[in-house]
């Protein structure tokens, strides 16, 4: 992803979930994704969906069950 779709992806994502400490990161080696993170807490992957030239993102967070108890 360009730069600029990660700072809009962050700035997205702090304003939906009202959190200022969210950061979205670029991927090494990767142009289709990001990841999103809390601090140093990885949190999931964005992944662009450019098909058709329309663009979209997906968000996915996987939850353990451990994190859970």
């Amino acid at each position: 992803m360009e730069a600029g779709e990660i700072r809009k992806l962050e700035q997205f994502f702090k304003t939906k979930f009202g959190n200022t400490e969210l950061q979205v990161r670029a991927r090494p080696k990767k142009t289709d994704s990001a990841e999103l993170y809390l601090g140093d807490e990885f949190l999931g992957l964005i992944y662009l969906d450019d098909e058709d030239g329309d663009k979209s993102y997906n968000f996915s967070m996987a939850i353990l069950d451990v994190d859970l108890d």
